[in-house]
């Protein structure tokens, strides 16, 4: 009887796919985890550039989206046109029901204004814990982040260990630029959110998103009412 191989390692994974292009990376991803490769999408403009390379090429990758409650109607047009151009189905994970209705009623639509934890609370209920479910059972997390969105993902590498979750994460476009990203899409015919074009560069819920302003941060415009060291929503944490 032959010995099972061993399960891959950061180590060993990072070797096998060092100076694959993007597509075989994701390919190579796929082959190694069948049918346990997922890609959050939020619809923005990283995330509908590895859409396009999954659908192009025909990868065995499913794509999911967290519906929060409070996304802008630009999103779900977006949405329509990717399922319509590519002819994909992704995935819905909407917030547990008795969580949302708990918040909404004891706290009111507008919690996330009154302090951190609010914020938080609410990110956790609309975003993290949903995301828990949809990664649940999987071995690679596919994500659109880029180091230079903010100064904490300076410091990620393109595949990572997540603890949080025991899985994977794999971030193909890492090294891309903003520009490069947008040139990926004018050039591919990329269905995008309109509101990239009105200076929402993160486009997140609603009520916690604003165009920015030109030379601010990349991440100034999501939770603007907070300090920079609170700009993350918790789905990336370790």
């Amino acid at each position: 009887m032959l010995a099972e191989s061993a399960p891959p390692t950061l180590a060993s994974l990072t070797e096998q796919l060092a100076g694959l292009s993007n597509i075989d990376a994701l390919r190579k991803l796929a082959e190694l985890f069948p049918g346990k490769v997922v890609f959050s999408t939020s619809l923005g403009y990283e995330d509908q550039v590895i859409t396009d390379l999954i659908a192009r090429n025909d990868l065995p990758i499913r794509l999911f989206t967290l519906d929060t409650g409070r996304m802008f109607a630009e999103t779900y047009s977006v949405w329509k046109k990717t399922i319509d151009r590519y002819g994909i189905e992704i995935e819905t994970m909407f917030p547990e029901q008795s969580a949302a209705e708990s918040l909404m009623t004891g706290k009111g639509p507008y919690s996330m204004y009154d302090s951190v934890e609010n914020r938080k609370e609410c990110c956790f209920i609309r975003k993290v814990e949903p995301l828990r479910r949809a990664l649940t059972g999987q071995q690679v997390w596919v994500t659109g982040i880029r180091a230079e969105q903010s100064a904490n993902r300076q410091t990620m590498t393109q595949l990572e260990w997540d603890d949080a979750h025991g899985l994977f994460k794999f971030h193909p476009l890492m090294d891309w630029t903003f520009e490069e990203v947008k040139q990926y899409v004018k050039d591919h015919h990329v269905p995008y959110n309109p509101l990239h074009d009105r200076g929402f560069v993160s486009i997140g819920c609603q009520p916690c998103t604003r165009a920015i302003q030109p030379g601010e941060d990349f991440r100034a415009g999501r939770w603007w009412w907070e300090d920079n060291s609170k700009k993350e929503c918790g789905l990336h944490a370790k």
